[in-house]
């Protein structure tokens, strides 16, 4: 059950991924979707853990979901900015190499030991993460340094969720603890963002997709890694970049130059050697 949980994680949040990308291509607000996709979540959580009384917080869950819920929302910000400068096959397969920050987490910290095969394929990620953003003659290009930046601060913020959330398995943190917090931390953060923007009812509307998927994606994630080994989950998840590289190319009519298409097979192989 939680590698079907873990594949259910990656496919919702590769939609979500796609949907950022497509809100990015019809200028919608990345902030007022964020914001809304949060309160979405938020008020879908408090409403259920009321109706069943099912909360039982505790000062260790709210810290870390709230923690993990400015990170998680940070790492989304981070990722539809770096959308608009990059293409998204090639943006979602970097972003998607964060899955080595919880995996050697896992392997230093938790109890669980890395199979030489799966050191090989952190290797290769690592690899192909140089050899997919090398561009030829970049050095003058405003938007390639921007980029690069957007890229880096997204995969730091999800590695990190990555480790809150395998330290709340351990922790044996209730679901809708670690759901309310999570979302709820997100929320005040992007209220420093949202300031007076109008709101567009299209981005109403994707909000509410977004946050429902959200939930259903981060509810397995938990239960996953409750279950499951994290060292093999997060790669798995991060496979969700596969969903986005797919409509990089056949809905946003992206094309890859040849060392790109290289660095990004040498990625996914990398991603499945971690999870043999």
């Amino acid at each position: 059950m939680w590698l079907l949980a873990a594949v259910g994680t990656a496919l919702c949040f590769g939609v979500n991924n796609t949907l950022f990308k497509w809100s990015t291509s019809k200028q919608l607000s990345k902030t007022s979707i964020q914001f809304f996709f949060y309160l979405v979540a938020f008020i879908l959580v408090f409403s259920y853990g009321i109706l069943n009384d099912s909360f039982h917080f505790s000062i260790l869950s709210m810290s870390i979901g709230v923690i993990a819920g400015v990170l998680n929302a940070n790492g989304n910000i981070q990722m539809t900015k770096a959308f608009e400068k990059g293409p998204a096959s090639i943006t979602s397969i970097l972003i998607a190499t964060n899955a080595i920050i919880p995996v050697l987490a896992a392997s230093l910290f938790f109890p669980e030991s890395i199979l030489i095969i799966q050191w090989i394929g952190i290797g290769l990620m690592l690899v192909a993460a140089v050899v997919v953003q090398y561009q030829p003659g970049s050095s003058g290009n405003l938007e390639y340094r921007p980029w690069m930046i957007r890229v880096a601060l997204s995969l730091l913020s999800f590695g990190s969720v990555g480790i809150l959330m395998k330290m709340s398995a351990l922790e044996h943190i209730q679901l809708l603890d670690m759901l309310l917090s999570m979302y709820g931390g997100g929320l005040v953060y992007l209220l420093f963002f949202i300031g007076r923007q109008s709101v567009q009812l299209m981005e109403i509307k994707l909000s509410v997709i977004v946050g429902a998927l959200s939930i259903i994606g981060f509810s397995c994630y938990i239960f996953a890694l409750q279950t499951g080994p994290a060292s093999i989950i997060f790669p798995i998840i991060s496979l969700n970049c596969l969903v986005v590289m797919i409509a990089g190319l056949f809905i946003f009519k992206e094309r890859l130059r040849a060392h790109q298409f290289i660095g990004i097979t040498v990625a996914l192989i990398g991603l499945v050697l971690t999870k043999i």
